[in-house]
């Protein structure tokens, strides 16, 4: 009976504890929306922080563990200066990170990436019965591979990014096209379109609002219009910019310049829908051969065969 008792105060105390917990985690995410309206306010005031998700936001909470021994190398080798450094920051800008940092992080990969990776596959295959030659031949393909293997996912990620903007300008076309028939500036409707795409697309809301700052501060605004073809260059990007520049040179009115270049973007779009639609055939024909027809003919033929080996 006492332990019956005993066990009894022990779930009451447990539930009690748990209720607490509960009434506390209630209390606490009920004043959440709050705490970030504040965090938020705050934010803009002391330096407009970059938004949630937006690559800005990845690289500021980038790790920096040996950032600064791995600058001091690059800067000692002078690696981040020439024709190829300066590719390799416009490559960079067009991936998304646009910082000093990120073109270190980059060449210093790119020097310490074959070394490191080859000393590993030596010393790994030394204890392998193998041959002179067919060491150095490893040795080599893992160099030349670890040398190659940067820009080519460097290529790779600003290939991805520009489809990803490719698909979403003419939606942004849309948008822009209606704040400027609401009576807002190039710049107020920068700042809306981007605000709107913040949600599902947060790389091209960082780079119009971007571009919105820059055509406040810069002395000449066609300069920030070209910017933004530097970071994101690709042919319906380099039209909407050309239209921008000629309406803000001749003064053309700007809901008619997007609204033509919105069409034709949607009618591009439909080429290249058609042409991808009649592309099918030719690309369904080797898989055809090679997957169906053999099923078919054997559903079609087997049960002959059968009665015919059954026969003999």
């Amino acid at each position: 009976m006492i332990k019956l008792g005993d066990a009894a105060f022990t779930l009451a105390l447990a539930a009690g504890v748990f209720g607490a917990l509960v009434a506390g985690y209630g209390a606490w995410d009920a004043a959440a929306p709050l705490r970030d309206r504040l965090a938020a306010l705050v934010a803009r005031r002391v330096g407009a922080a970059p938004p949630e998700g937006s690559p800005r936001a990845r690289q500021r909470r980038a790790p920096e563990f040996g950032t600064n021994l791995l600058k001091r190398l690059v800067e000692k080798l002078k690696l981040t200066r020439g024709k190829d450094a300066d590719k390799a920051s416009d490559l960079l800008v067009q991936a998304g990170y646009r910082n000093r940092e990120a073109l270190v992080l980059y060449v210093g990969i790119r020097l310490l990436l074959p070394c490191t990776l080859t000393s590993l596959v030596l010393i790994f295959i030394t204890p392998l019965d193998l041959t002179a030659t067919h060491v150095a031949l490893i040795g080599a393909s893992v160099a030349v591979g670890s040398a190659y293997a940067p820009p080519l996912m460097l290529r790779n990620m600003i290939k991805k990014r520009h489809q990803r903007f490719h698909s979403a300008l003419p939606d942004a076309l849309d948008l822009l096209m209606i704040c400027a028939e609401s009576g807002l500036g190039l710049d107020g409707a920068l700042v809306r379109v981007a605000r709107e795409f913040r949600r599902f697309m947060p790389e091209m809301a960082d780079e119009l609002q971007l571009t919105a700052l820059e055509l406040g501060f810069l002395p000449n605004r066609r300069d920030a219009l070209v910017n933004l073809v530097k970071r994101v260059n690709i042919p319906a990007m380099r039209s909407l910019v050309n239209t921008l520049v000629q309406t803000e040179r001749y003064g053309t009115p700007l809901v008619q310049a997007l609204r033509v270049l919105a069409a034709e973007l949607r009618e591009e779009r439909m080429l290249k829908a058609e042409e991808k639609a009649a592309k099918l055939p030719a690309i369904m024909t080797v898989p055809m051969i090679i997957f169906i027809l053999p099923s078919m003919f054997i559903v079609l033929i087997g049960p002959a065969l059968i009665q015919v080996f059954k026969a003999f």
